[in-house]
């Protein structure tokens, strides 16, 4: 297995130091995913960017959580589902919908749904949804707006699933309880 130093502020690359130190200040502590990042400041650089303009975008704290425990469930990535679950309990999102989405399930509110349904669409079929789901999408109450920001919330998430992919990402000890392995699906 090929190993990935997960940096600290201190040894990282100096193009990455700053990053480091203000992915630091936001969280109180560096994860061990941006750790990984910092092999590249360019890598670090872009999922930081990319996970504040998702942040801006109009959905809410709920929905963008959504999107990317959907994102990361469909890609298999333990780490963030662990890591998005615990902020999800933070955020005090319903924890039916939380475990819903862990367990590969329907949420059971309807326009949640509507976003889980068309987010796991656009992950799986690479972008290619069909206007009827874009219209379900949209009949749910969502904008052509909100189509496009899942599409900038899958970006985001896919850069952090697939670096903790290829890193071997260890949870950080804020995720204890939330760890996550996909359900086997029943025949």
């Amino acid at each position: 297995m090929t190993h990935f130093t997960t940096y600290t502020a201190e040894n990282a690359p100096e193009a990455s130091k700053a990053a480091l130190e203000d992915v630091k200040k936001n969280f109180g502590f560096i994860p061990n995913l941006s750790g990984n990042m910092a092999e590249s400041p360019e890598l670090l650089a872009a999922y930081g960017a990319l996970w504040d303009l998702f942040a801006k975008t109009t959905f809410s704290a709920t929905e963008q959580q959504l999107v990317y425990l959907t994102v990361s469930f469909e890609n298999e990535c333990r780490y963030c589902m662990a890591g998005h679950t615990t902020l999800s309990k933070m955020f005090k999102i319903d924890e039916a919908v939380i475990n819903a989405v862990r367990a590969g399930q329907a949420i059971p509110d309807a326009k949640l749904e509507a976003l889980h349904s068309f987010t796991t669409k656009i992950v799986r079929n690479r972008g290619w949804v069909s206007d009827q789901d874009t219209d379900a999408f949209l009949a749910a109450g969502y904008t052509r707006r909100n189509a496009l920001e899942v599409v900038l919330g899958v970006a985001t998430k896919t850069i952090s699933n697939y670096t903790n992919h290829i890193a071997h990402t260890q949870n950080d000890g804020f995720m204890a309880g939330n760890e996550w392995k996909k359900p086997v699906a029943k025949a």
